[in-house]
């Protein structure tokens, strides 16, 4: 089973676009993404539109809890706060819908997917450090887990060699044979912010327990472009272009 990861897509069209062309030369079985499919972007229905085309299976995130009405939006950053409105005015009811039904946590037979911790999940908490991952370690019940939220890339991990102590690495390449778990933030597809601008997702092999992380160049001009048009605040349009 090979199975394409996203990150948090953040209705970056271009971003998506170029993520899916690069998966057009690899044999997958199942996209999974990790919820913010939308928010900070202008291109929520276009971006909900590829993913349902393709029948990804999608965690939420924060970001679309609040724009189905689920979340408070008051603890958001006033940008954070106008996108969630565009978004709203946007999307259809269909969309939306869509939106509110996706679960929080999902699990196949490999893997669990999830927008931030496993115990909780509706909280929406981030996971900045080991021991915050502890939590969520302890209630993995597969090899790994696939997350977002922070839009950093990072396995956080309990190694075979030492099952007692959480460790972490920012390798592009990880093999799950030497962990016994380990959390995978496969970073974010539409506003990265490890200051590497590309567009970020993953790969994994089941077959040889082998998840790589990926980035690809995409059009920033063109969807910096699309913010500014969509009278989104200019600077959702210029962080695109650092990686912030």
């Amino acid at each position: 089973m090979q199975y394409a990861i996203l990150g948090d897509i953040h209705a970056n069209l271009a971003a998506l676009e170029a993520v899916l062309e690069s998966l057009e030369n690899e044999v997958i079985d199942q996209i999974l993404q990790v919820g913010d499919v939308v928010g900070y972007g202008a291109a929520p229905a276009e971006s909900i539109e590829l993913l349902r085309e393709r029948d990804a299976m999608v965690v939420k995130g924060n970001h679309d809890a609040a724009c189905a009405g689920e979340l408070d939006t008051r603890l958001f950053n006033p940008n954070a706060r106008a996108a969630v409105d565009f978004t709203r005015a946007e999307l259809s009811r269909d969309d939306l819908k869509w939106l509110a039904n996706l679960p929080l946590l999902h699990a196949t037979d490999d893997c669990v997917l999830a927008h931030s911790t496993l115990p909780d999940p509706d909280r929406f908490d981030y996971i900045q450090s080991t021991s915050e991952a502890d939590p969520s370690l302890d209630a993995l019940d597969r090899p790994v887990a696939f997350l977002g939220h922070t839009h950093v890339p990072v396995t956080i991990m309990r190694l075979i060699d030492s099952p007692e102590r959480t460790s972490y690495t920012i390798d592009r390449e990880i093999d799950l044979e030497e962990t016994t778990v380990a959390l995978v933030n496969v970073g974010s597809v539409g506003q990265p912010r490890d200051e590497d601008c590309r567009a970020a997702y993953a790969i994994y092999d089941t077959a040889t327990q082998r998840v790589q992380l990926r980035r690809v160049d995409y059009d920033i001009e063109r969807e910096a472009d699309r913010i500014v048009r969509a009278g989104l605040p200019k600077m959702l349009a210029d962080r695109l272009f650092l990686g912030i």
